[in-house]
């Protein structure tokens, strides 16, 4: 009797260490995701975020981007890869994407996007792409932002880059949209909500313009939404687990002759914060990180890329 009292004790006690081994969760690599900010021409320096993360071997689970990172998020999300996309990108100019023209509520319209995105994208609906995307824009009577995930991309591309004083709003079922900047300048909060565990936030910090007098009426506009978006940053920041600024304060706005440098200087951006990114993988959680963000994300600001 004594024997099998011991022997049932022994099965007892393997059942449990066998139930606490049977239910420890698996070691995970985080879904990491990608918010990319506005900033029209400056906005290629995204393209060197991507080429850096995808040369290092660095899934990106999810995209959401704001204005001309809507732009190129979904080229990317579509299929290109960051060497296509840089290629794409040599040959664009202000024309490629817009042209002049009078109206009351704008001085130029974006509608040239429609057949870029159309001969550059390899897929037209959201539900299509390879890498989950969120698209940006403002609701102009409401105020409210609006973050696009399903239909086609086209349009909700067009909004997300009509930039209020500049370009016509667009009118998407009835709502007219402006740009994603007003409600997410750096689209990190739509990313948790698409299922991202850590956040990589890439801001376009810069002036709209140089010192002194502002040239024309952009310049006032322009300067002014980036007074007003450096003012509200602590909104976007606080679901950032890692902060990457090109520094593109030497660029103007419509440089796109200047693309080469301007990828490098995302480039630059991303290899600074590379070992902080690397330890999310490297040392995988074994369970989601999306709770446990920081009031303070680390932050790279590389010294000035050198031009052509």
């Amino acid at each position: 009797m004594r024997s099998l009292n011991k022997i049932i004790r022994s099965v007892q006690a393997f059942g449990r260490e066998f139930s606490r081994k049977a239910v420890a969760p698996e070691p995970r690599v985080p879904a990491i995701g990608v918010a990319l900010g506005g900033g029209f021409a400056r906005g290629m320096a995204h393209i060197g975020v991507l080429k850096v993360l995808e040369e290092e071997g660095i899934a990106v689970r999810c995209i959401a981007g704001t204005s001309v990172g809507a732009l190129i998020g979904a080229v990317y999300c579509s299929g290109l890869s960051a060497k296509e996309l840089e290629r794409v990108a040599q040959s664009c100019r202000f024309t490629t994407f817009a042209r002049w023209t009078v109206s009351r509520y704008g001085f130029a319209s974006n509608d040239r996007m429609v057949a870029f995105l159309r001969r550059t994208l390899k897929v037209t609906n959201f539900e299509q792409l390879r890498i989950p995307l969120g698209v940006t824009a403002t609701d102009f009577n409401s105020g409210e932002g609006v973050v696009f995930h399903s239909g086609s991309i086209i349009d909700p591309v067009r909004a997300s880059c009509a930039y209020p004083g500049m370009f016509l709003p667009v009118e998407i079922r009835g709502r007219y949209l402006v740009d994603g900047m007003l409600s997410h300048p750096v689209p990190t909060q739509p990313l948790l909500e698409m299922g991202a565990d850590r956040v990589v936030a890439v801001h376009l910090r810069g002036t709209w313009t140089k010192e002194g007098a502002p040239r024309h009426l952009f310049d006032v506009i322009g300067q002014s939404f980036a007074i007003a978006q450096d003012q509200m940053s602590h909104l976007w920041r606080s679901a950032a687990d890692v902060l990457v600024e090109p520094d593109v304060s030497g660029f103007a706005y419509d440089d796109f002759k200047r693309c080469g440098d301007l990828i490098r200087a995302g480039e630059a951006a991303m290899r600074a914060v590379l070992p902080e990114v690397r330890k999310w993988i490297e040392a995988p959680a074994p369970t989601p990180v999306a709770t446990q963000r920081k009031n303070s994300p680390a932050v790279a600001r590389p010294a000035p890329v050198p031009a052509d």
